[in-house]
C-alpha cells in the first residue's frame, strides 16, 4: 500500500469524525433550545388558563354590577341601598 493512500484514509477518516462531531454537537443544541421552548409553552398554557379564570371572574362581576345597576342600588345622588321597598 502506498503512503499517500493510508494519508488519504487518514485524512478522510478524520473529516468524517470532525463532521460526526460537529452534527452530534448541533443535535444536543437543538434538543436543549426545544426543551426550553417546551418550558416558556407550559408558562405561557399556563397563564392563558388563569387568565381564562380571571375573565370569567370579571364577566360575573360586571354582571352582578349591572343587576344591582338596574335594580337601583347605584343611583347617582343616592347614598342608600335599596332594601327591596322597607
Amino acid at each position: 500500500m502506498d503512503i499517500s493512500v493510508v494519508i488519504q484514509i487518514g485524512v478522510s477518516l478524520l473529516t468524517l469524525g470532525s463532521i460526526y462531531g460537529i452534527l452530534t454537537t448541533k443535535i444536543a443544541m437543538i434538543t436543549d433550545n426545544l426543551n426550553r421552548l417546551e418550558i416558556k409553552q407550559d408558562k405561557h398554557n399556563n397563564l392563558i388558563e388563569r387568565m381564562a379564570v380571571v375573565e370569567e371572574s370579571a364577566k360575573a362581576s360586571h354582571n352582578r354590577i349591572d343587576d344591582h345597576t338596574r335594580d337601583g342600588c347605584f343611583n347617582r345622588g343616592d347614598k342608600t341601598q335599596n332594601t327591596g321597598g322597607k
